[in-house]
């Protein structure tokens, strides 16, 4: 059904985008689903900040690696397919923007999965994959060469989301299971890619992944300033007054965001997973899942900043500032060790690149237990830039 005059077709067949186009760039759609995705996040962050302010921190944590798991999951694999398989025509856009409603009610069932309330937000999870399984269909019908990857995809996933269903009443009857069992079910979406691409990869685009990555990373580095923002906005609202401390958090916070955009844009992602090899795709399946640890770990310096607000300005609730430390710094080192163990360590696995990281990583961890833990994090992590930017240069 196309349009000859250069209209958007409602039906076209779901064919498989050429991995080496030179001009593969994000899409618009693609762009919206991202902004979408993280008002998830958004919500996740600040349920975690209240909760470490709130001193319940280790209930916080499990939640927000919990939320952050299914929204990160149902990205990644909207955006792998997407390098693969987009074709946008109407069918495609109505069943991405079925997946976008489905993170939105994620989203307005984050409080209460940090209370163990999962309905809502194992509904908004499989309202998101079902519209993903449509597509793996889609394409087994239009791609013959990868008709038994794609319906593999469509099984593993519908297998995988029934055990997300039966998870509800197992929990309701024995609350003690809610962690393991997610942990269980969590490994088999990861064994989903696995299965199904035994019998053949699928086309993605390897520069148009990096910049899938990076456009999302860039847009949780601003929940992060969305997060610290909210907090002061809250400490003011209250008559609390600006103080230095306060003040030490917002240019610590700027330093932090900054220096890690500069470092995780150092180098070229792109060139990173075009050498990976189609037929051992190791390497490309940790590039995409490693990410959860630093998107999370981004995500989650925005709620350490904002209880750090808390701390300071001497808000009714916050936590202790050993907790609000650790709940900057420790992001802060997991985002400096993934990036270097995914990215930066296959353009240079020497010394002279692991050795900053690993210095930056142990001093941003021992300033926890100074007073202030984010003020030496942005020093570390603004030192840091200097020397990547002079390493890499020597590459």
């Amino acid at each position: 059904m196309e349009n000859v005059r250069g209209a958007m077709p409602i039906i076209r067949a779901l064919r498989p985008r050429d991995p080496a186009d030179p001009h593969r760039a994000a899409t618009p759609l693609e762009l919206l689903t991202d902004l979408c995705f993280v008002v998830a996040i958004a919500q996740a962050a600040a349920e975690f900040h209240h909760y470490i302010s709130d001193h319940h921190e280790m209930q916080g944590l499990i939640g927000f690696m919990m939320a952050f798991f299914a929204i990160f999951l149902t990205w990644l694999n909207f955006t792998w397919f997407a390098s693969a398989y987009d074709n946008d025509d109407v069918i495609y856009r109505l069943l991405t923007i079925l997946q976008i409603l489905g993170s939105l009610v994620l989203a307005a069932g984050i409080p209460g999965l940090f209370e163990g309330n999962l309905v809502l937000g194992v509904t908004g999870y499989v309202i998101m994959r079902i519209a993903l399984v449509a597509q793996w269909l889609r394409a087994a019908y239009h791609d013959p060469e990868r008709r038994q990857t794609c319906i593999r995809y469509a099984l593993g996933i519908v297998v995988v989301q029934v055990c997300w269903i039966a998870w509800l009443p197992i929990t309701a009857a024995a609350p003690v299971l809610v962690t393991p069992l997610f942990v269980l079910l969590g490994i088999m979406e990861l064994a989903v890619p696995l299965f199904a691409e035994r019998t053949g990869g699928t086309p993605w685009h390897p520069h148009h992944i990096a910049e899938r990555y990076g456009l999302f990373f860039i847009i949780v580095l601003g929940e992060t300033v969305l997060s610290t923002t909210l907090a002061i906005q809250g400490a003011l609202k209250d008559d609390q007054l600006w103080t230095s401390s306060v003040l030490i958090v917002v240019g610590s916070g700027i330093l932090i965001v900054f220096s890690a955009w500069w470092l995780y844009f150092s180098r070229s992602a792109g060139d990173v997973l075009s050498s990976v090899d189609r037929a051992h795709q190791a390497a490309a399946f940790m590039f995409g899942w490693g990410h959860y640890f630093i998107l999370a770990a981004a995500a989650a310096v925005g709620a350490g900043l904002a209880a750090r607000v808390d701390f300071w300005s001497g808000s009714e609730h916050h936590g202790s500032a050993l907790v609000t430390g650790l709940a900057v710094t420790v992001p802060v080192a997991v985002l400096l060790i993934m990036l270097w163990a995914l990215h930066l360590r296959r353009h240079d696995s020497s010394p002279r690149t692991w050795a900053p990281f690993l210095a930056a990583v142990v001093l941003i961890l021992a300033s926890t237990a100074t007073p202030v833990p984010e003020l030496i994090t942005g020093i570390v992590l603004a030192v840091l830039v200097a020397v990547e930017i002079r390493v890499a240069r020597l590459v």
